[in-house]
């Protein structure tokens, strides 16, 4: 009885494999735009592309993050330049682009630029702590995307956006979530307009891994302490001193569970760039697979009495 549905499932499986091993044909004619090429995921991958032979844009932060990049990477790659939450910079660096690539057109756009020293509880920001996070990761993310998106329908190529499994499971406070989740809505209505274009666009949603940013306690710390050190002194007793040493230690082991393999997340970008049929939503990281997108599916009564037993307690409960 069982063998059929074994058979059946076995050769979805294979096809499956076999679909998603497809490979482009002619990588090296094609450039790629990526951002956030500093450090982590988008250095990462712009080394990863260069080895492929793709001609890769690569745009960083700081002279330094670029200088550092030119030296692991082959005479192919190009620096730039870019501010994501700076239009002037990013209109810049989107007439550098058009320049370079030409009449060719912008095979692919990466927008991986981040920023997350942003966790805390709400009531304890203000806008100014919200609107810095938001004109990163999501503002910026769409500045530079409208900008290029001309360049990328006319190559019919690929957008990939980083959003992050707290794009699907609001877990913590600050401006982080919500960013990401701008970022989820804003891909998911950018496929369908682009799909009668030939653009493909793709969502890559990590779990927890080890970047620069991330791995920092001391950014994360600092701006927690900063926060709390801001506080009047009505607000700072409703929650209480235990309050702020619980949520530093949950800072700390969020940070503790990361996975240090961070070329899970470039492997899934590089497969949404390069991939023949590259899929609609990669979730790198078991902590997302087996946690986070399972408890997004939840109940909202579940999903909170979970997130809830393990959130520090206020003093005044």
């Amino acid at each position: 009885m069982w063998l059929p549905v074994l058979v059946v499932l076995a050769l979805i499986l294979l096809y499956r494999w076999y679909r998603q091993s497809q490979i482009l044909e002619n990588l090296s004619d094609k450039y790629v735009f990526i951002t956030g090429c500093d450090s982590g995921f988008g250095n990462l991958l712009a080394k990863q592309l260069d080895r492929r032979g793709m001609k890769v844009l690569a745009a960083c932060l700081t002279e330094k993050g670029a200088e550092n990049l030119k030296k692991e990477t082959s005479s192919r790659l190009q620096t730039v330049m870019l501010d994501v939450t700076d239009s002037k910079s990013v209109s810049s660096a989107a007439n550098w682009v058009s320049i370079t690539v030409g009449n060719a057109g912008l095979w692919g756009v990466v927008n991986n630029a981040g920023f997350s020293f942003a966790l805390a509880p709400n009531e304890w920001q203000k806008v100014e702590d919200f609107s810095k996070v938001l004109n990163v990761n999501l503002l910026g993310m769409i500045n530079v995307t409208l900008h290029l998106l001309q360049l990328v329908r006319k190559a019919r190529g690929r957008i990939v956006n980083v959003s992050s499994a707290a794009g699907r499971l609001s877990i913590i406070g600050g401006g982080y979530c919500p960013s990401k989740y701008g970022v989820e809505a804003f891909t998911d209505s950018l496929r369908r307009e682009m799909r009668d274009f030939g653009v493909k666009v793709s969502i890559v949603e990590p779990g927890g891994f080890l970047t620069m940013m991330t791995n920092s306690i001391d950014g994360h710390g600092n701006n927690l302490r900063r926060l709390w050190e801001n506080l009047s002194t009505e607000v700072k007793d409703s929650y209480g001193q235990r309050y702020y040493d619980q949520y530093m230690k949950l800072l700390q082991s969020l940070i503790a569970t990361a996975s240090p393999r961070v070329h899970m997340v470039s492997d899934c970008m590089e497969h949404a760039v390069t991939a023949v049929y590259p899929w609609t939503r990669y979730s790198p990281g078991w902590d997302c697979k087996l946690y986070y997108l399972p408890m997004s599916y939840l109940p909202t009564v579940i999903s909170d009495y979970v997130l809830c037993r393990s959130a520090p307690k206020p003093a005044c409960m």
